[in-house]
């Protein structure tokens, strides 16, 4: 079935067809499958940019754009109206990259209207003034394309070229305009280049793009993709993702850092199997992250992945919580974890008869129940504290501002008697489980070969603890994934303080390929700029950190009640769905539970199905903006961004009990906010009733 290869852009439009249409489309396809592409009517067209382009006849209305690699092989780029299938079909040219050897696209009609409509001498000094015409052509600029770069003096005509460039050049290019020296965007495809690049040869140069062009190997394999278009989207890998996933060996734990979008998870994912595809019989990958939600998500897309029943069966996708259950458990007769409601009535009771001090404003208070939570988390149990003289010495790294010793006498006293208590009950937390789970998985030799986190910048020292104890220590041992701006829990970490030591092996990812620049632009401006410190405890930086695909402007609908924003969004949602996007690819997130609630009992009102994956029913994913981490979706609405919802008040400590921590959970719910904004693909709506959120970026 290698007649016929699929580029990755036709599933997303292949999901949009009609389905008398999708069926035409298999229909053509199994032609292919059948060597019988002759009656198909493929068919060159005059004016074409590309003499390797064809359109085959779908159905009356339809018509396929095909590219002709060589050999008796062809690659399906996409499906529209006849017109516009004519249309897109003579504007496009593919080349082979000279540098990477892969197989690139450009609209060249749009090329040829940009060097019309722009002045011929630049206004201005060109943004690539200083950029010579032979390190273009080293980085994989085609040359013939420089005298167009030396007309752009603004970032908006450069912008104006996303779409029209070749994807893997136009990025070099936005790395050069964001300050990128030439040598940093050499390091970012040094390892990709290939030598020897035979120009003319689409068909290597196809097989050389896996991340953009799909051979499949038989009917079932196309059948599948087909079935569920977008979930396949999310598993290409693209070069620089690649480069990472498969390299052979790292010598100690890896971690890979980049921002939303840059194919953190999907990385991860390819990793697992590529160890997984290696291992002997009996011997085993774990794949973890922090929440179930993420792992049940994990292990779909895994199923996708890895196609063969024996590599799935040596990767273990479990969560960390659930993990650290499972090893007390078979250890523990009774093991019962507190729920937040319990937790939060044994911290309110110690703050309630606790110490007070002094605050910022002169005024005579009593430690929160917040706080006296997050000092036991983040200080006591981090740093496996058990005794009163070792918490007056230890380091609140984090924790704003000091105490004085007789301060921690009385905050230990605090804690210790919540602790107590909850000992009494026989009650854990998730964090007191994995730090004992740690210690009992020390005592037995560790039953993983390879471990792979993903979200890693959200787990507690205990954590890091229990993974450090369950694979022994060696060349690809651990593979991390994190990105500190997508922290939204408290916990700060220290991989090397832990016994995982990452220098050296450290790579960051800087390219988004999920969310267009549009949705990017407005995400990051969420962040406010402040600098977030990395699991390696360097200063991490979102230099260079850019979208290349272009799409619609985020919406922003203000609504004066909360029922005239529900009614929206019934028809924004409502309307996605007529538009041929299929349910799961919807996601509708905010900020509290109650508000999923009451917009998942409107929407089922609304005969909208909602997923509920407790019944196993399919549909829109509503869920709270922490249960979005991880996930992402062709259209997305983020609703509720109301001043008195976000930034949640319960959230915030007090800036006169401690103005440090306050900005500290401010930017927390920043972070909160990218994350749900950055699970957006191709679209994003956005809405609040009255007064909006402070978080919401003003126009500018």
């Amino acid at each position: 079935m290698a007649e016929l290869a699929i580029d990755r852009d036709f599933l997303p439009a292949y999901g949009r067809l009609q389905r008398r249409v999708q069926r035409a489309v298999d229909a053509a396809i199994r032609k292919f499958a059948e060597h019988t592409h002759a009656g198909l009517h493929l068919e060159k067209l005059t004016g074409a940019r590309d003499p390797n382009i064809r359109t085959i006849r779908i159905d009356q209305f339809y018509r396929g754009v095909v590219l002709y690699l060589g050999e008796e092989r062809y690659a399906l780029l996409d499906v529209r109206p006849h017109d516009d299938a004519i249309a897109f079909a003579v504007s496009r040219r593919f080349s082979v990259n000279q540098v990477l050897g892969v197989l690139e696209t450009r609209d060249q009609a749009g090329i040829e209207e940009f060097v019309r409509n722009e002045p011929r001498e630049p206004r201005q000094a060109g943004i690539f003034a200083r950029i010579k015409t032979a390190d273009f052509v080293r980085l994989g600029v085609d040359e013939d394309l420089v005298p167009l770069l030396r007309l752009i003096a603004t970032d908006q005509q450069l912008e104006s070229l996303s779409g029209r460039l070749p994807e893997m050049q136009f990025d070099v290019l936005l790395g050069l305009a964001t300050g990128m020296s030439v040598a940093e965007v050499w390091a970012e495809i040094a390892d990709r280049t290939v030598s020897g690049v035979d120009t003319d040869d689409l068909l290597t140069a196809a097989r050389r793009t896996p991340e953009r062009i799909a051979f499949v190997s038989g009917p079932m394999e196309l059948a599948a993709i087909l079935a569920h278009p977008f979930d396949v989207w999310r598993t290409f890998l693209h070069p620089t993702q690649r480069d990472v996933a498969y390299r052979e060996t790292y010598s100690g734990p890896a971690l890979v850092t980049g921002s939303a979008g840059t194919g953190k998870t999907v990385t991860g994912l390819h990793r697992a199997v590529f160890l997984a595809e290696r291992l002997p019989q009996g011997e085993k990958v774990l794949l973890t992250t922090f929440t179930r939600a993420l792992a049940e998500a994990l292990g779909k897309q895994l199923h996708r992945l890895a196609t063969e029943p024996a590599v799935r069966a040596r990767i273990d996708v479990v969560s960390i919580d659930k993990l650290a259950y499972e090893i007390v458990s078979r250890d523990t007769r009774r093991v019962a974890v507190a729920e937040n409601d319990v937790l939060d009535q044994l911290w309110e009771a110690a703050a309630n008869a606790g110490p007070t001090h002094v605050n910022r404003a002169g005024q005579v208070t009593t430690f929160s129940a917040a706080f006296l939570r997050h000092e036991w988390e983040q200080v006591i149990l981090a740093q496996q504290l058990t005794s009163r003289e070792a918490y007056r010495d230890a380091p609140r790294r984090g924790r704003g501002a000091g105490l004085r010793g007789a301060q921690r006498d009385q905050v230990w006293a605090a804690i210790d008697t919540a602790a107590r208590e909850l000992a009494k009950r026989r009650l854990r937390t998730h964090t007191q489980l994995a730090d004992e789970a740690a210690t009992l998985a020390r005592r037995s030799p560790a039953p993983y070969r390879h471990v792979v986190v993903d979200e890693g910048q959200d787990l507690h020292p205990a954590q890091w603890r229990l993974l450090r104890a369950l694979v022994a220590p060696g060349p690809n041992d651990m593979f991390l994934l994190a990105d500190p701006y997508q922290r939204i829990y408290d916990s700060c970490v220290s991989l090397a303080q832990l016994g995982i030591e990452v220098r050296g092996r450290t790579r960051r990812l800087t390219i988004n390929y999920r969310t267009t620049h549009e949705i990017l632009d407005l995400s990051v401006r969420v962040l406010g700029g402040d600098a977030a410190i990395g699991l390696d405890g360097q200063e991490d930086s979102l230099r260079g950190y850019r979208s290349i695909t272009r799409g619609g402007v985020p919406e922003l609908a203000a609504h004066r009640s909360r029922d005239g924003e529900c009614e929206a969004l019934i028809e924004r949602v409502g309307t996605w769905l007529e538009q041929g996007v299929e349910q799961h690819a919807i996601g509708v997130a905010a900020r509290t539970g109650q508000l999923v609630r009451s917009i998942s009992k409107i929407l089922n009102d609304a005969h909208i199905p909602v997923a509920d994956d407790k019944r196993g029913v399919d549909g829109v994913r509503v869920d709270t903006m922490h249960r979005m981490k991880g996930l992402e979706f062709q259209c997305l609405a983020v609703v509720g961004l109301d001043a008195g919802v976000l930034p949640a008040p319960n959230a915030l400590t007090s800036a006169a009990e401690d103005a440090h921590a306050h900005r500290q959970d401010l930017q927390r719910e920043r972070c909160l906010l990218f994350v749900a904004l950055t699970r957006a693909r191709d679209v994003l709506y956005l809405s609040h009733s009255g007064t909006p959120s402070q978080l919401l970026p003003v126009n500018r």
